[in-house]
């Protein structure tokens, strides 16, 4: 009897130690730290979730912050407890990262979305503004700035992002060829540092700092304001998709249309892999200048390659704005009877994604695994890639949109920590699949995570210069591939603004204490 009670002592203590081992410990300190926020302890799971649906770590307590001040006193209070703590920090915007890159491990997440501050203010006159926090979406920024009859130069396609999570990476869109990424664009920037201070920079002030933090992944410290830069903003635009059969012809044009004074103010292209009926589906939304032919246009299972225009005006514009067009559409090269136009809001076109996701997530096929290749290319190498890809590794079909258009390096400075290819124009081409959960087939995720592990191997392969956005490695090795030269200066910057790596702990790059 003894033996038996002791036998489950022995199991309960066992079982004990094991919840232990998987439960993350809390610091008791973290509960006493003055500030006007508060921590969650329990309700933690939400932010071991984000939009790529592949990772799941789970922190040790949530940060809900009323202020810049409070997250600042719990950096702070980590960098003071030093490395033996193997506390990190990952602020968490809107959840959209693909993996796993806003958590931390038995860690701290700030939700950013907590976070509250001086209202938005838009500024007017010579050099309009927006002064921003940095959990504010692009959405609601467009709204606010739309009622002074301004707007932010440069925006992502899906707006329901954050002001710190954009500007960490690059913020790219069909404006980037003109106005550079979102990071281009910014003036001034508050930033929490590794060390828990509180700095305010731009390019005269702590600049450093400031293109540091800049497409610097999270690493330099956490954006919690930021003054973006402002244009006027037009009411209408003119949305036009033609199609290809010819990837040269596609390509040529492409580049034609972002060198020098173009018509267009958004310009993008993408992929359509054995899509029958393509151009009926369009016409709910589009008008075909050529209703007849269009309607008797098959695909025949070939690859096409789709252009996005869109010009932007005002009412009164329209003659003139027709004339133009039709004139900047007469020197392209695409199949006549595929030109489709639309007419919509300034709105209704830059948040045209948050259509698609109302859609999805009405049927249940938005919280899916997201296993996203987003790549930088070379425009020298972009014939070879396509080649390559198109019609070989990817034939029957594609797991989500494809999207490919060149942007003309220039208009990006060279200053902040973003990555590129080593030429003037280089092409984003971003594979955004959705996998079906539970399946093997070509849909499934393990299928699309192989098909883009051999896309990569290609380039590799082929030394085609290629660059990721928003890039993932899970080695050093990796990372100091993927940073080439400026990986000197990049562990520099590291260890003066976050010199115990407790910033970021998802993106895998720092081990904390590594200086």
């Amino acid at each position: 009897m003894h033996f038996l009670r002791n036998l489950i002592i022995l199991f309960l203590i066992c079982i004990a130690i094991k919840i232990n081992l998987c439960v993350p410990t809390i610091p008791s300190s973290l509960k006493t730290l003055p500030i006007d926020g508060h921590f969650d302890f329990k309700q933690v799971h939400h932010a071991a979730k984000d939009f790529g649906n592949r990772y799941s770590f789970l922190p040790s307590a949530v940060l809900h912050p009323k202020s810049a001040s409070d997250i600042a006193t719990t950096v702070k209070h980590i960098w003071e407890m030093g490395p033996g703590s193997h506390l990190t920090v990952a602020a968490r915007g809107h959840g959209h990262s693909l993996q796993g890159q806003a958590q931390a491990h038995r860690g701290v997440v700030i939700n950013m979305e907590s976070l509250q501050g001086p209202k938005m203010k838009v500024h007017t006159g010579n050099f309009p503004h927006v002064d921003v926090s940095g959990s504010e979406l692009w959405i609601n920024i467009l709204h606010e700035t739309l009622k002074h009859g301004l707007a932010p130069k440069s925006w992502t396609d899906y707006l329901h992002l954050t002001v710190g999570g954009t500007l960490s990476n690059a913020g790219i869109s069909g404006q980037a060829f003109r106005h550079g990424p979102q990071i281009s664009n910014v003036r001034q920037l508050e930033v929490v540092t590794g060390k828990g201070e509180v700095v305010n920079c731009s390019e005269k002030q702590n600049s450093d700092l400031f293109y540091s933090v800049l497409g610097g992944l999270g690493q330099f410290g956490i954006i919690t304001r930021a003054r973006i830069s402002l244009e006027p903003a037009p009411k209408m635009v003119k949305w036009i998709r033609v199609l290809y059969t010819d990837f040269a012809t596609f390509a040529k044009d492409q580049e034609m249309l972002i060198s020098g004074e173009s018509t267009f103010d958004y310009t993008e292209g993408f992929v359509i892999i054995n899509r029958t009926g393509l151009l009926n589906n369009w016409r709910s939304s589009f008008n075909s200048n050529d209703s007849a032919q269009a309607s008797h246009f098959k695909s025949d299972g070939r690859t096409l390659f789709c252009l996005e225009l869109a010009k932007y005006f005002n009412p009164e514009e329209m003659a003139i704005v027709n004339q133009e067009i039709m004139t900047s559409l007469s020197q392209l090269n695409h199949i006549p009877s595929t030109l489709f136009q639309s007419q919509v809001s300034y709105i209704e076109f830059l948040d045209r994604v948050h259509i698609s996701e109302i859609k999805l997530r009405s049927k249940g096929l938005w919280e899916v695994p997201h296993p996203w290749l987003n790549l930088l290319i070379p425009r020298s190498n972009i014939h070879i890639f396509a080649q390559l890809v198109f019609g070989n590794i990817l034939t029957n079909t594609s797991n989500g949109p494809i999207l490919i258009y060149p942007v003309n390096k220039s208009k990006w400075d060279n200053r902040t920590s973003v990555v590129l290819p080593e030429e003037d124009v280089f092409y984003l081409v971003a594979f955004l699949s959705s996998a079906a959960p539970s399946s093997t087939g070509s849909d499934g995720l393990e299928h699309i995570l192989s098909q883009n592990k051999r896309i990569l191997e290609l380039c590799e392969i082929d030394g085609l210069g290629v660059k990721q956005y928003l890039p993932h490695y899970s080695t050093n090795g990796e990372w100091r591939s993927h940073f080439g030269p400026q990986w000197e200066a990049f562990v520099h910057r590291k260890s003066t603004y976050d010199p115990l790596a407790i910033l970021a702990p998802g993106q895998r790059i720092f081990q904390k204490g590594f200086g």
